[in-house]
């Protein structure tokens, strides 16, 4: 798709790049087309076995070495999976967060014991990956995290609740924040990894009904005197959770702002074909000023959104994507998303309001982009804290 009609980066204009965004258009449209999408939505979870396929395909652990059972790509491959799953309305699908926050912990983190344990099998989607971080009463402020995971023997109990968790019903690896020592604070907060199949203790809570995002399962997550072997720690060492969140935080925020970008080039698209059949006082929609001059305005400002997440894509390639500019990506690219959508909503008049026009979900769904990941509010605090 390239509705905007701006030029892509060198970087992802290779060869290797163009031909696998081919690819996974292709595996989408066969594995994902939207028929079977609906019905996700209307099941609120995709099936098991779309791990299973996608591990079959290669799209799980795509920026991972091969020798440490991943792909053998690097961040392009997860933005253009990304990208076609937005595009062609298959974001739902919580691969990414598997692909590109869960992996990538264990990858940068865990102990060479750990990485030939979990991350083959989560590359085969004999695993499927979440990550635990927020509480009923703990949400961007991870610091107040009450799970704890406490010494026991050779190995720790896990006790407390999740809630919202992405991937919630379906995960069997899932990386719990937990504090290993309460007094230390968030020097005392670790990663642990709880492998669920045959878990005395765990238990998943409802699938959560949400306003958007329903066909990607997320659940409450409950650990009553889970015992967890000593050995999965992430990195073997307790208390370094907190500083591995902070390093990672922001892949997971830029990798919001490609998907936001990518949802509103699917809404521009979906927009400029209705109000071009759309009738309305003898002519097209399209032939309005007003029209012409708000889909101009929604170009020019998912144009700019693209751009910028282009360049924050080439910095972290190079490992120069800081905090503070990841906020900015994060928080700016679903403001404009969710500004975007709502003016092309509009333009559908009253069937904009109707599920069965894709701008409705695409409106629904854009809702939390300014919540997940951490509130945009926090995002402007963290890039304050630069000034």
């Amino acid at each position: 798709m390239n509705i905007l009609g701006s030029p892509e980066p060198d970087f992802m204009r290779e060869e290797e790049i163009t031909l696998f965004s081919d690819s996974v258009g292709k595996w989408i449209d066969e594995h994902a087309p939207l028929e079977k999408v609906q019905k996700w939505i209307a099941d609120s979870s995709v099936p098991r076995q779309l791990w299973n396929d996608a591990g079959d395909a290669g799209l799980l652990g795509l920026s991972l070495p091969e020798e440490d059972g991943g792909f053998g790509g690097d961040y392009r491959h997860e933005a253009v999976l990304m990208r076609q799953l937005g595009w062609k309305g298959a974001d739902h699908f919580g691969i990414s967060l598997h692909n590109a926050i869960v992996m990538p912990y264990i990858w940068h983190y865990g102990t060479e014991e750990q990485k030939q344990r979990w991350l083959p099998r989560l590359q085969s989607g004999e695993l499927v990956g979440a990550i635990a971080m927020t509480e009923p009463g703990a949400g961007s402020d991870l610091q107040g995290v009450k799970t704890t995971a406490i010494k026991s023997g050779n190995g720790y109990v896990v006790n407390g609740s999740k809630t919202f968790i992405t991937n919630g019903q379906l995960a069997n690896l899932i990386i719990v924040v937990a504090k290993t020592d309460p007094s230390q604070g968030s020097k005392g907060t670790s990663l642990i990894v709880v492998e669920t199949d045959g878990a005395e203790g765990f238990e998943r809570g409802r699938n959560l009904h949400k306003i958007g995002m329903e066909a990607n399962d997320t659940s409450e997550l409950f650990f009553n005197d889970v015992k967890v072997p000593g050995d999965n720690i992430i990195g073997g060492i307790e208390g370094q959770g907190f500083v591995q969140l902070m390093q990672q935080l922001p892949q997971e925020r830029l990798n919001i702002a490609v998907q936001g970008v990518a949802a509103a080039e699917r809404g521009l698209e979906a927009t400029i074909a209705y109000v071009k059949e759309r009738k309305a006082f003898g002519k097209s929609i399209i032939d309005f000023q007003n029209t012409q001059f708000k889909l101009a305005e929604v170009k020019t400002k998912l144009t700019v959104a693209k751009v910028f997440v282009d360049h924050c894509i080439g910095l972290h390639l190079k490992g120069q994507l800081d905090a503070a500019t990841a906020s900015m990506a994060k928080y700016w690219v679903t403001d404009i998303q969710g500004e975007t959508i709502d003016e092309m909503l509009q333009l559908f008049g009253g069937y904009g309001y109707m599920n069965e026009y894709p701008i409705a979900q695409l409106y629904k769904d854009a809702r939390v982009q300014r919540i997940y990941g951490g509130t945009n509010e926090i995002m402007k605090l963290l890039i304050a804290r630069t000034l």
